[in-house]
């Protein structure tokens, strides 16, 4: 699962870990920590996203569950005030809006 967040954008898997435990993973530094302040995050060059942490199944789904309550932005990509990660997501916002049968904001 991708979880994308003003400060944060996380990929969420259960690999390399127990049952009830998932494997949080991140290409910017700082952002795990952001989300899960008690992780124990890891750091490596010879993995797809350089920074990782094993964290409970269930303070994983507390702190999207604490997320969700304290949303309080209308637009997403204006919350970002991170110039590079605010331009990263525009480009995926621009990729995602291929995918609908008309362009955003085409009226048709």
């Amino acid at each position: 699962m991708w979880i994308f967040l003003s400060d944060a954008a996380l990929s969420i898997v259960h690999k390399d870990c127990a049952p009830d435990e998932l494997l949080v993973r991140a290409r910017m530094q700082g952002h795990i920590e952001a989300v899960f302040p008690d992780a124990k995050v890891t750091e490596s060059t010879h993995t797809d996203y350089r920074y990782r942490a094993v964290i409970k199944r269930e303070v994983v789904a507390k702190a999207l569950a604490d997320q969700a309550m304290k949303l309080n932005y209308g637009n997403y990509k204006n919350s970002v005030k991170n110039h590079r990660f605010h331009d990263a997501l525009s480009a995926v916002w621009g990729i995602m809006a291929r995918l609908q049968p008309t362009p955003p904001y085409s009226g048709r």
